[in-house]
Formats: C-alpha cells, sequence, structure tokens
C-alpha cells in the first residue's frame, strides 16, 4: 500500500457560515461541498451536523463540522497553543504578503513572515481558534537532503536526551 495523498483534513467549527466567510475572505477557498446531515453516517447516532469542504489547488480539501447540539468546543489546555496547527503552502511571498494584508484586514493578529531557512511562515488563529500557518517553500535541495540525511540522527539524540542537538542539522 501506497498513501497518494490527502483527501481531507477536517476540524470543528462553531459556526459554518463564519468559517466559510473568513476561509474564503481571508484564505481564498470557496465553499466546494457541504453535507447537512442529521444522524452520522458511520455510525448511525443522532447528531445534526453539517460538513462543509474547500477545495485546495492540489484537489484536497480543508473540511469542517458544525457540530450545534455537541457541547461548547475547546482546544486541549495541556498542549501549547502554538503546537497544534494546520499549515498551508501558498506559491511565493506575493502571496503570502497578500494571506497576511487580507487577514489583517479582518482585524486579525498575524505573526510574521517568520524565516525558518527553510520556509517562510505567517501564523494566525482562525474564527474557531484554530491556529493556522501559510507558508512558501524556501529550501534547496541541499538544504532538503542535508535534513533528510540527519533526521535519524536528530531523532535518535532527541530521544535520548528530550533536547535539540548540539549541531545544527542544516550545516551539520
Amino acid at each position: 500500500m501506497q498513501l497518494q495523498g490527502l483527501h481531507h483534513v477536517a476540524y470543528r467549527c462553531r459556526d459554518a457560515k463564519e468559517t466559510t466567510e473568513f476561509y474564503r475572505d481571508v484564505m481564498g477557498l470557496d465553499l466546494d461541498i457541504a453535507l447537512a446531515e442529521n444522524r452520522v453516517p458511520s455510525t448511525g447516532e443522532w447528531s445534526p451536523h453539517i460538513h462543509i469542504f474547500f477545495r485546495m489547488g492540489d484537489g484536497s480539501f480543508l473540511a469542517f463540522f458544525e457540530v450545534p447540539e455537541s457541547p461548547d468546543m475547546g482546544l486541549d489546555p495541556n498542549t501549547p497553543e502554538w503546537v497544534q496547527h494546520l499549515a498551508l503552502k501558498v506559491a511565493d511571498m506575493a502571496e503570502l504578503e497578500e494571506v497576511k494584508a487580507r487577514a489583517e484586514a479582518r482585524g486579525v493578529k498575524v505573526v510574521g513572515p517568520t524565516d525558518h531557512k527553510i520556509c517562510q511562515s505567517i501564523y494566525f488563529f482562525d474564527p474557531n481558534g484554530h491556529r493556522m500557518e501559510v507558508t512558501i517553500d524556501t529550501a534547496t535541495p541541499e538544504m532538503a537532503a542535508a535534513l533528510n540525511a540527519r533526521a535519524e540522527a536528530v531523532l535518535e539524540e532527541w530521544s535520548r536526551t528530550k533536547r535539540a542537538p548540539d549541531v545544527d542539522p542544516l550545516h551539520a
């Protein structure tokens, strides 16, 4: 078996209409599919919901569920807010700056661009509290090869020490 790619990733949202407006106006994604059901198809349990899908350029989807009869949504209080996030890629710095401008025009606080050497990223939260990253790849083939060559060694050292290695993997 070989996985062919991402079909969709799904998150919960507080309000499907508000979420659609944000992802259309800030992220430039159009609503592609909306499925409203009263029962969960896989289990048959009663749970009215709408499942909305936004198609991305590679054919995969970003999806959300609004589940109004469930308890209010929350985030894991034991995980730092920067850890759980969804990173979406754009083609170049101009598009990254365009997303930043659209988000800021809606009053969204944006961090970045941040230079990670292998990519440049901006960060912000959607209306549901999900952390978003929009990024452009900046890694050269040589950087990617160096990171790949050191991946197992970095993992082993991390597993042993729970600290970052003393050697920068981009320059090892």
